[in-house]
């Protein structure tokens, strides 16, 4: 898995095993803690890299969302959602940083 990681994600994950097996199982059990399908936790994680202006996060949760089978405009619409809580211009970027990962 680590080798198809893209980026810094994948470099870090091949120079400290551990610590990606340990932050991979983490995300696995907080995940695994509630009623939210996969579906909307995908949508919920893209939505939480908008809001932190995580741009490297939106196209990870953006590839992973459409590899998923998640359809263009819902992801489009969460990014869209973004303009009342966090301003137009988070929005506009988080569609922009959307758009650069192609199908």
């Amino acid at each position: 898995m680590t080798k198809s990681m893209p980026g810094a994600a994948g470099d870090l994950a091949e120079q400290f095993p551990d610590v990606w097996k340990a932050y991979a199982a983490l995300g696995k059990t907080t995940a695994e803690s509630g009623p939210l399908t996969s579906r909307e936790l995908r949508l919920v994680k893209l939505a939480l890299a908008i809001g932190a202006g995580s741009e490297g996060a939106v196209h990870s949760h953006t590839r992973r969302a459409r590899s998923e089978g998640i359809e263009a405009a819902a992801i489009t619409q969460v990014a869209m959602l973004a303009i009342g809580p966090l301003g137009l211009p988070r929005a506009v970027a988080a569609k922009t940083w959307i758009e650069d990962i192609k199908d």
